[in-house]
Order: C-alpha cells, then structure tokens, then sequence
C-alpha cells in the first residue's frame, strides 16, 4: 500500500524524479509554479513566476529545469535561474511540461496548449547546446522515456492513447519512424508520465485510473499500482536502491478528492535506473 510522501496538495503535480547525487525527490506543481524536494530533513521548495514542469540533473547543486519559456540551468543553493536556451518563448499559448533526461546526456520535453488546444505542442530534443523539434502537432506529450541502454525511447499523446517507441542512433537521436508499442485505447486509459526500470519495463501513470501500470519489454501488462489520488501523473524509481516508486498526481477540477494533489512513495519488487546527467 502506498504511503503519502507530501501532504502538499499540487494543483497540477509532475516531473518526478530522483536525484542520484543528492539522494533526494524533486517534483513539480506546473500550475502552482513551485518545484518541491523531499530531503531527509524535511520538504523544501523554489517558487518561479511561471509554470515550470521537468527536470534533469546537471551537477549535486544544479538542475536543468524546463519552464513556458525555456530550459534553464537552476541554482538550487542561490536559487539563481540562468536560461540556456528558448523554448517556445515567443507563444504565450503553450507551456512545457512532461519531460526526461535521455542516457545520451541530452533532455527530451513537450509543449502543449495552456488550454489543451489540440496539436498546439511538440516534442523537442536538448543535446550539447541543440533544441530540435522531434514530432510537431502534440496535444498533451507526455509518457518520455529510455531503455536503460539508450537504444530507444518512448512518448505518447495523452489524447491519442498509444505509447510510442522509437530506435535511437548513438548520439540519441530518432532513427526512423515511431511504432505503437502499448495501445490503450480499447481500455479507454490515459497515458500520462512514465519511466523505464533497470530490466526495461515501463511504468506508466494513468490520469483518472487511480494507478500507476506496469508494461513488459513486449508492451504486454504485467500489474498496476493503486493510490488513492485519481489523477496521477507521474512516477519515477528512486531511494538508495532505486526500488521506491514515486508518483505525482493532481488536484485540478477534484475541489472534493482528499488524496487529489498529494505526492506518494511505495516499496516495490523492481529496480529503477538512476536519471543520467544532461550534459550542456
């Protein structure tokens, strides 16, 4: 049974993930403009003045950090925020939001519409001081994530149903066309985050399903893991064995749900892969 990690109630929460250096939770609440870290003393935060959503790691003290704007290197002792590159940030229309380091070194985000306007976003590639548009006409991307041997990556739109899988070449870039690998569309699921575990399962969290569910290598279900919070959002491996799943999830239009927003942690019997380091 999952336990509440945060009783912090986020509007909109995502961006789990674990800090292999730090030994420490980062999560976002994307509409509350907060990013949150759970430390062994006690919880901590930064607030921005706009949504910010994902987050790779760039050294113990720094975090590439994705915003409305751009991907910016933050300063988590100052809390200084330095942009590195642009993001959109000429459309008042769009904000980031589900996003990942890849083994490469580099950073994966999508965009979509502040109003879910339909194929507003995209999916963009981070590497070495390049920001490439990957797949254009995105409604809601989301479900970012690597083989532990960087051979392929995956992603969805939320509103298409179907996880996506795409061969990566040894820089990590795409390599032909994306092939449906986990199709929910018959079940009537919502893909929303998710990550890869160290014998390459993945693990999706599924918005409105209360559940964060488990794929084979070969897209077929193996199990999933209930909360108590409907819309969860994001999850990711973490703890000093990487075999604690957290998870994400929101309050947004739930004024009733109790468990809505809250942050929550569950022992389980599998192993996560530690979150490489993005490379500027």
């Amino acid at each position: 049974m999952s336990t509440v990690l945060s009783d912090t109630k986020c509007t909109l929460g995502e961006g789990a993930f674990w800090h292999p250096l730090r030994g420490t939770f980062f999560w976002f609440d994307i509409l509350g403009k907060r990013l949150y870290e759970m430390t062994a003393e006690g919880q901590r935060d930064w607030a921005f003045d706009e949504c910010h959503s994902a987050a790779g790691w760039l050294s113990e003290s720094a975090l590439m950090v994705a915003s409305e704007t751009g991907l910016y290197r933050l300063d988590l002792d100052t809390g200084a925020r330095e942009r590195i590159v642009a993001l959109e940030a000429d459309d008042p229309v769009t904000r980031s939001n589900d996003g990942r380091a890849d083994p490469q070194g580099g950073f994966w985000i999508g965009t979509m519409g502040f109003g879910l306007e339909t194929g507003k976003g995209a999916i963009y590639r981070y590497y070495r001081g390049e920001v490439r548009k990957l797949y254009p006409g995105i409604s809601i991307p989301n479900a970012i994530c690597f083989a532990p041997d960087g051979q392929s990556a995956c992603f969805t739109d939320t509103v298409q149903g179907v996880i996506q899988r795409v061969r990566l070449d040894a820089q990590g870039w795409p390599t032909g066309a994306p092939e449906p690998f986990i199709d929910l569309r018959a079940e009537g699921l919502k893909p929303d985050g998710a990550v890869i575990d160290a014998e390459g399962r993945l693990w999706n969290a599924q918005w409105g399903a209360s559940r964060v569910a488990v794929y084979g290598t070969d897209g077929a279900f193996l199990q999933a893991f209930a909360f108590p919070a409907s819309q969860i959002s994001c999850p990711c491996m973490g703890g000093a064995d990487l075999s604690t799943l957290y998870a994400t999830s929101a309050a947004v239009g739930l004024p009733d749900e109790d468990a809505a927003g809250r942050t929550f942690c569950l022992p389980v019997a599998a192993k996560g892969v530690a979150e490489p380091q993005v490379i500027l």
